[in-house]
């Protein structure tokens, strides 16, 4: 459950208690008078409420610019209630739309730390594959400065946000070029002799590859909606797109185009998947904007996000498939 603070006219007053009535606040309480003829009135409303009570007052309140609407965690309430089922709850967002919008855009913010964490990651994750330390790698994998942009790229198509998605697209192309660079720059200084099995691996690409990329870009989206950031930690390990990266920079430094090209080919199949997946896992929890005219733009980006992303994984499959027959055919 939240706790909702709504700071607005007094004249408002019985429009936002009816409001809590007509979606059955389990309580609510109203604060002193503000010296500026503003109250404030708070609701403690069940999780499934949550995003329907927000509605409900931006739209009663659009017209004002001097509101405020603040939303809180609440750990307990005493005394304790009997949680009731929520009908039709699956498949439901567990958060509001607009706190997990504050969330993804914690991931999107091209600055100094983010760079510096692309560069650090990078760092460890080229050493641990030049010394074949797959503990290295996995600590670079768990890091994962990589995978909030493209999770938020997934929430801009849904949501038809054109800022966050020119947001996110920037910080993942920036952090992927950086990526490249420092890789590629370590591979052309210290030659690779022999390459261990982890970069070798990193350069060929199967069908379950794909598979794999899916399932972890959907439990990627899954596990930031419903609430369950313990399961993200997993799915950075399982979608790392930081490796594969640094594969293909190492391979392209070192002046092998050929694994330079595997290792470039699973991270395309890697971002590409990972948008799929999280895009249609948003679509399917009900993640919409909350005006008619936004959802009319929204649903016009995410059909055209969804067939792009398609064929790009259409063009990747058969990339794959006539890669492994020209192999088979060879030997």
């Amino acid at each position: 459950m939240g706790l909702i603070e709504v700071v607005a006219d007094r004249g408002h007053l019985d429009t936002l208690t009816g409001i809590a009535e007509q979606h059955k606040a389990i309580d609510y309480w109203i604060g002193g008078g503000e010296p500026d003829r503003r109250v404030s009135l708070r609701l403690l409303v069940d999780d499934s409420q949550q995003q329907a009570v927000l509605d409900a007052l931006q739209t009663t309140l659009s017209g004002e610019e001097s509101f405020r609407i603040i939303l809180l965690p609440v750990e307990a309430v005493l005394p304790q209630r009997e949680e009731p089922e929520a009908e039709g709850a699956a498949g439901r967002l567990a958060a509001t739309r607009e706190a997990l919008y504050q969330e993804v855009v914690q991931g999107t913010r091209l600055n100094g730390s983010y760079l510096l964490l692309v560069l650090l990651s990078t760092v460890v994750v080229t050493i641990g594959l030049i010394t074949g330390n797959v503990a290295v790698v996995i600590g670079s994998m768990v890091i994962a400065p990589l995978l909030g942009p493209h999770i938020a790229l997934a929430f801009a198509a849904v949501l038809g946000d054109r800022h966050l998605g020119a947001v996110a697209l920037r910080a993942s192309a920036a952090g992927l070029a950086l990526a490249l660079l420092l890789s590629a720059a370590v591979g052309l200084l210290m030659p690779l002799a022999q390459l261990d099995p982890g970069i070798l691996a990193r350069t060929r690409v199967g069908l379950d590859s794909v598979a794999l990329a899916l399932a972890s870009g959907a439990a990627a989206a899954l596990s930031m909606t419903t609430g369950l950031p313990a399961v993200l930690v997993g799915v950075m390990v399982a979608v790392a797109l930081l490796p594969p990266a640094a594969v293909t920079g190492l391979m392209l430094g070192s002046g092998r185009w050929h694994l330079a090209l595997g290792g470039g080919l699973l991270l395309a199949v890697n971002v590409v998947c990972v948008n799929l997946a999280a895009q249609v896992v948003l679509l399917v929890q009900g993640l919409r904007p909350r005006t008619w005219l936004e959802r009319k733009k929204a649903q016009q980006s995410a059909r055209i996000s969804l067939m792009f992303w398609l064929l790009a994984l259409g063009v990747l499959v058969t990339v794959i498939v006539v890669m492994r027959y020209v192999m088979h055919a060879e030997f």
